[in-house]
């Protein structure tokens, strides 16, 4: 075996750091999507992690030249893991590793970090900059739930979860972007699934990780505010509101506390009360005065579709509100293809082929949007 030298990601700088992260060392990766990439001419390369959980475990994808040579659960505690070894030195290998679990609201012991590399003699390389950046905002859709495993799985567990299978990935790699997701299976607009009010997105926007709990991940920096000038987005694309709908067919949440009971409530003739529908209405306007606050550049691309389309026209006129208030024209509303029989993945969720079919209509828009002088 080759002399090794490790050393930790603070005195590389050659190695991107992927996902919304804080400035803290060792690095944490939060988010679906978060990770590192990297060229490196040596023979042999590891990566040294740290990580724990109670509920779900950190699963990861690893990249080697673009092809996907190896996926698993990371180890609690300290561990190492091969990325390669044999290979000739000199030349340039393009390694890229994805978290593919999300953050986990319900399991603050929950977390993922890479203290550093360790490789035999040879050199990282300056990576090309970016085409564009894309961040995406959403639900399980965005975190891949399903999106790995075969149709009729019915566990919800985090072999189950796919950064790579994801149309933010794919999409992303299609326009030469780095991308950023922030993503909570079961959640949404102003509710989630449930009727639970504490698991709206928007609420936890303007932190690094917001729905990390707990002091182990307040010190490891979730809770700050993220630095939105450090990353500025070409586009952001939304992909909320599938929850939402969801909630209006659901029971109520009861505050374990309080006794109080929230609900979006629908009427004996199926439809949306009219008063709930206004709250996602002003919902969706409010996120989208959010986003565009701290991203005043970018493309505003609102998503709905995949799995119903039932809030459809609610998204609609908040999107629409939101434009006549403020006169603002880079916002956008896209409706992506729906889920089918054919492309429906683990947990009833998308699967490889329905991301794909996202991914190709999103990839279209957004070269439109950010690329209008390029040729189709």
């Amino acid at each position: 075996m080759e002399h090794l030298t490790t050393l930790p990601l603070s005195a590389l700088p050659q190695v991107r750091v992927l996902g919304r992260h804080a400035d803290r060392q060792p690095q944490t990766l939060f988010w679906t999507g978060s990770g590192i990439e990297l060229q490196f001419t040596g023979s042999e390369l590891w990566v040294e992690w740290n990580a724990g959980y109670d509920i779900m475990e950190p699963w990861v994808s690893v990249e080697l030249d673009g092809a996907w040579v190896a996926r698993f659960a990371v180890n609690p505690g300290r561990s190492r893991s091969c990325l390669f070894r044999g290979m000739a030195p000199g030349r340039p290998k393009h390694v890229r590793i994805l978290k593919d679990a999300q953050a986990m609201y319900d399991d603050p012991a929950h977390f993922l970090q890479i203290e550093g590399l360790t490789f035999a003699e040879g050199e990282f390389l300056p990576l090309d900059p970016p085409r564009h950046r894309i961040e995406f905002v959403g639900d399980s859709i965005t975190s891949g739930e399903g999106a790995i495993g075969t149709q009729g799985e019915q566990d919800w567990t985090g072999v189950l979860f796919s950064a790579r299978n994801n149309y933010a990935r794919l999409t992303a790699d299609a326009l030469g972007a780095e991308y950023r997701v922030v993503s909570q299976s079961g959640w949404g607009i102003v509710a989630g699934f449930d009727n639970d009010p504490r698991h709206a997105l928007p609420a936890y926007y303007t932190r690094v990780c917001g729905v990390a709990r707990g002091d182990q991940n307040r010190q490891r920096g979730a809770q700050e505010p993220y630095d939105f000038a450090a990353w500025q987005p070409d586009a952001v694309v939304i992909h909320l509101g599938t929850n939402d709908d969801h909630a209006f067919a659901n029971p109520p949440w009861v505050d374990p506390v309080t006794g109080q009971a929230s609900q979006l409530h629908s009427l004996p003739d199926g439809t949306f009360d009219p008063q709930d529908a206004a709250r996602v209405e002003q919902g969706v306007r409010d996120f989208l005065a959010l986003v565009r606050q701290h991203n005043p550049q970018a493309v505003l691309v609102w998503c709905y579709g995949m799995m119903g389309c039932g809030l459809l026209p609610v998204i609609r006129a908040g999107l629409d509100r939101y434009r006549q208030e403020t006169g603002d024209g880079r916002v956008q509303m896209l409706v992506l293809p729906a889920l089918t029989p054919e492309t429906t993945g683990a947990l009833n969720h998308p699967g490889l082929a329905a991301h794909q079919a996202a991914a190709r209509v999103l990839t279209g828009c957004l070269k439109t949007w950010l690329e209008p002088d390029s040729p189709a």
